[in-house]
């Protein structure tokens, strides 16, 4: 699992981030998807901060950790908090959280990081960060009393200030309108109630953000920061991408990957059905590891006088695990079929990269389709 972890990760930059650890003796929480730094930290000596004082940080380069982020953003002043979200592949997910200890430091910060260039090409958004505090929880029993409500909330989570009953038009049985006394604790029992009320009570309630409260890393952001988009491209396999499109946000920069590891992982979306094809010998069968996909499936046609393949990539998605998804189309002439898929590839430091990536991933789907049952295991 560390060597597989390992292959992700950019090990230079975690081993910076475990220097800088050392050196300052900073202390890290990792908790619910997310790494945090103080809340307070130990030698903070103010006041707890009120609201307006957070902002929202996002493209942020998928293997930039704290020991480049919190110090950029405590030029400011001092930090109370500073919560990096993380997935489980050791990546951050491209956003943070940055509490300062008044609203005036927080807007200083929007203005002087807002579309900071962290590394070449990649620009920070950061704006104010909409602390919500309300939730609504539906499908509850039409007897429900709020006082009753209130007291069940306050034993299942922590943070309940008040409850307000909604009854009316286009509303199931009762729905309550739940104020907590900080965002945390209102996201803290927005994961956690409707398992306790199944558990407590066998209801099956719903529970969502009060409408207009609901916090999402994808707005957009000042023209500061631009964003790029992507269009769908059609590549012969010989040719280098020579239109690279943009991406629907700034993609951060990819780790490097260690040899003999390849970042794009992938399954086919639809049945491919092999064709007679001469077999690949032992020696072909090693360069589908260690040679590049799509010149092997480009020879693989040659031998077999099929024609050159053509790649159709459509960029789909960027998943929360920090990778890149592409559906693609392949065409052979000499074959019936059109093979289609999907892929996923790690972000890379253009899009131009990206689509290389997608490309021999695709290439090397179909080679093991084509001639998996030929090879050894």
């Amino acid at each position: 699992m560390e060597n597989k972890r390992s292959q992700v990760q950019n090990l230079e930059r975690v081993q910076a981030l475990e220097a800088w650890l050392k050196t300052t003796n900073t202390k890290l929480t990792q908790v619910n998807g997310q790494r945090k730094y103080g809340g307070p930290p130990d030698a903070w000596d103010g006041p707890t901060p009120g609201e307006r004082c957070e902002v929202f940080i996002s493209h942020i380069p998928r293997d930039t950790y704290e020991d480049l982020l919190i110090p950029l953003f405590s030029t400011v002043g001092s930090l109370w908090e500073f919560r990096l979200m993380m997935n489980f592949s050791g990546q951050n997910r491209g956003f943070a959280y940055a509490k300062y200890g008044t609203p005036a430091l927080a807007t200083e910060a929007i203005l002087k990081l807002n579309g900071y260039m962290l590394e070449p090409k990649c620009y920070l958004c950061v704006r104010r960060s909409t602390e919500k505090r309300h939730l609504c929880i539906g499908n509850l029993p039409a007897a429900t009393k709020q006082e009753d409500l209130m007291q069940v909330l306050q034993q299942l989570v922590e943070g309940v200030e008040r409850v307000s009953l909604k009854t009316g038009p286009g509303i199931q049985g009762v729905s309550a309108v739940v104020a907590f006394s900080s965002h945390h604790t209102a996201s803290m029992a927005k994961k956690d109630l409707v398992a306790e009320f199944k558990k407590q009570f066998s209801l099956e309630i719903s529970i969502k953000w009060e409408p207009g409260e609901n916090p999402s890393p994808n707005q957009t952001c000042s023209q500061q920061a631009p964003k790029i988009l992507l269009q769908p491209c059609f590549l012969p396999c010989s040719q280098a991408v020579s239109h690279p499109s943009a991406l629907p946000q700034l993609l951060p920069a990819a780790p490097p990957v260690p040899q003999g590891f390849c970042r794009a992982v992938g399954e086919p979306v639809s049945p491919l059905h092999p064709h007679a094809c001469n077999p690949l010998s032992s020696s072909q069968q090693h360069m589908l590891c260690a040679a590049s996909p799509v010149m092997l499936l480009r020879k693989v046609c040659e031998a077999n006088r099929f024609g050159q393949p053509f790649y159709e990539l459509h960029y789909s998605l960027a998943r929360p695990d920090g990778f890149v998804k592409f559906t693609y189309k392949v065409l052979i002439p000499g074959i019936s079929t059109t093979f289609r898929g999907k892929v996923m590839v790690l972000p890379g430091p253009s899009i131009r990269v990206m689509l290389e990536e997608a490309q021999r991933a695709a290439a090397q789907q179909l080679l093991q389709k084509l001639f998996g049952n030929q090879q050894a295991v």
